[in-house]
């Protein structure tokens, strides 16, 4: 793991993670990327744009989904590992896994990270690894399983149950030894959640930057951003997207995981700058009379 990348990347005011599907049947861009030209093509295209982190999947997690086999899994993103790595010195791999097996060969292959969709509950030999490689993870929160989550998704309080469930799970890896710098948690935007639940999560991010580490959100052509618009195709959903994460920097998110890299990270470096301004000025205010 490239520790100096790593921490250069999460000292950033914000920073972007491409997502990369190896797969058919991801609910956005299933099946675009499965030549080694299609990827190498949209690998350079993401590094260009501005992505900090490529988040590199071979399991659809969208909703309804099948688990996908670990040979397959692994058949899919260790070669496409091998050749970011090689490639793309300067830029953070992660495998974006709940298999332990599929974590070892990709950390052992040149991935940087691990993103976990079950925060280490489907597997739990997940852990022995993280350790074992001393690498950052990413913990998101899910009702259920991508095959079930959608099927009815119930809370008493849907934010406090998440910044709950995602407090435990922080301190159950730091527990086992992983510095609490390598800890990242994800509120798990359209994983078990109504588009209700979806939008107090966005409304009250503050409660779960509160629990104290790096947020990663993956609002990303959502569902709940069709069901605001009434736009089914997910290639259309960019504009719902750009809101959702221009409101989420505001409200303390670090790290942002897209699939239009470009237009993200341009989105943010303005609603950064427009945030300077705005302290500045606050600064100048509060300054007492002489």
């Amino acid at each position: 793991m490239n520790k100096a990348l790593y921490y250069r990347v999460l000292s950033k005011p914000f920073s972007i993670m491409g997502v990369l599907n190896i797969t058919p049947d991801s609910f956005s861009d299933g099946g675009l990327y499965t030549t080694s030209s299609s990827i190498e093509h949209k690998c350079r295209q993401m590094v260009s744009d501005g992505a900090d982190i490529i988040d590199v999947g071979g399991e659809s997690s969208r909703p309804g989904s099948e688990p996908v086999e670990e040979e397959k899994e692994m058949e899919r993103v260790i070669p496409v590992i091998q050749h970011l790595r090689r490639q793309f010195p300067e830029t953070l791999i992660s495998v974006d896994t709940c298999k332990s097996n599929v974590a070892y060969q990709a950390l052992q292959n040149g991935a940087d990270m691990v993103n976990d969709i079950s925060a280490l509950r489907f597997d739990e030999e997940m852990i022995d690894v993280i350790t074992g490689f001393r690498c950052p993870v990413i913990l998101m929160h899910m009702q259920g399983t991508p095959r079930n989550m959608q099927q009815a998704p119930s809370y008493s309080d849907v934010v406090q149950e998440v910044a709950a469930f995602l407090k435990e799970r922080a301190m159950y890896v730091c527990n086992k030894g992983v510095p609490k710098d390598y800890i990242l948690i994800d509120p798990g935007i359209g994983f078990g959640k109504t588009l209700t639940h979806n939008l107090q999560l966005l409304h009250h991010l503050g409660e779960i930057t509160e629990v104290g580490y790096p947020v990663v959100l993956g609002a990303s052509r959502k569902s709940f951003i069709g069901a605001i618009d009434n736009e089914k195709d997910p290639l259309k959903r960019v504009g719902g997207t750009l809101s959702a994460n221009v409101w989420a920097y505001q409200h303390g998110v670090s790290l942002f995981r897209v699939h239009d890299v470009q237009e993200n990270r341009q989105a943010l470096r303005v609603m950064h700058q427009l945030q300077k301004i705005d302290d500045s000025l606050k600064r100048t205010t509060d300054k007492p009379s002489p």
